[in-house]
């Protein structure tokens, strides 16, 4: 691996931030796969009971035919993920510290610095509804009051190629939304759990990590979306797997990115 070199972020009050290879997301899969392993009981209930929301959600907006609604809520997942699996972080930082992980482990995460947890909470959810916002008016915007039915949809909407302008448009704004949220969650949230630090300097740090080593954060970013999107694409079942790997390596990340105390 490439030997690591540590800078200095925004301030000398703030945590320093690492910059590492180009390879280094592969290590923390691996090291995310283990913690997975190890914890699967956990991980994979706490990932279930998502999965099961989620799968809820959508089931409710086909009963009464908000078709429109199903693709920007599943799209827009990852803007909330990192705070939904807060609980995920706290079981890695248990197994790294050698304590004992049992169902209570990710319940337990909200007692450590709740406020600032919660305020970022409210920041990703922000974007989350602001995505749902956007993806909703420019629906209206291409077809109207228009109402399908769920094969109408399929066929006049995700398939149909005269409506690559609508589709080439949501994905440049959810990649838009995608991205500023990557910058400011890749490492702020397992940073909040695991330190008393404030939200700004933890987005801050974040966003200096991010700017320190783009091109291990581009490829970290890509393999993220990648594994959520086979999740999703598999029905929300792939996502038992997927979402705590992914949690557990944005654990791993913030440890190999962010210097310690």
């Amino acid at each position: 691996m490439t030997e690591r070199a540590e800078i200095a972020v925004f301030s000398d009050a703030s945590p320093r931030v690492r910059i590492v290879g180009v390879d280094r997301p592969w290590l923390w899969l691996a090291r995310g796969w283990e913690d997975m392993r190890r914890a699967a009981r956990v991980s994979f209930a706490w990932s279930l009971g998502f999965v099961i929301v989620g799968a809820a959600l959508i089931g409710g907006l086909a009963v009464f035919g908000v078709y429109e609604a199903i693709l920007p809520l599943a799209a827009g997942f990852p803007l909330v993920a990192p705070i939904l699996v807060v609980g995920l972080y706290a079981v890695s930082r248990s197994l790294e510290r050698g304590d004992p992980v049992g169902f209570k482990t990710p319940l337990a995460a909200w007692k450590r610095n709740a406020g600032e947890l919660g305020l970022i909470g409210l920041v990703l959810g922000f974007f989350m509804l602001a995505w749902l916002r956007i993806a909703m008016l420019a629906f209206a915007w291409f077809f109207g009051t228009a109402h399908f039915t769920a094969a109408e949809f399929l066929t006049q909407v995700v398939f149909s190629g005269a409506n690559f302008a609508f589709l080439l448009l949501g994905t440049a704004i959810g990649a838009v939304l995608a991205a500023i949220v990557f910058a400011i969650s890749a490492v702020s949230v397992p940073m909040l759990l695991d330190r008393d630090v404030g939200v700004f300097t933890a987005i801050a740090t974040s966003v200096a990590a991010v700017r320190a080593n783009p091109r291990p954060m581009l490829l970290w970013a890509v393999l993220i979306a990648l594994f959520i999107g086979a999740g999703l694409l598999f029905a929300l079942v792939g996502l038992v797997l997927t979402l705590p790997l992914i949690a557990h390596a944005t654990w791993h990340a913030y440890r190999d990115l962010v210097a310690r105390d």
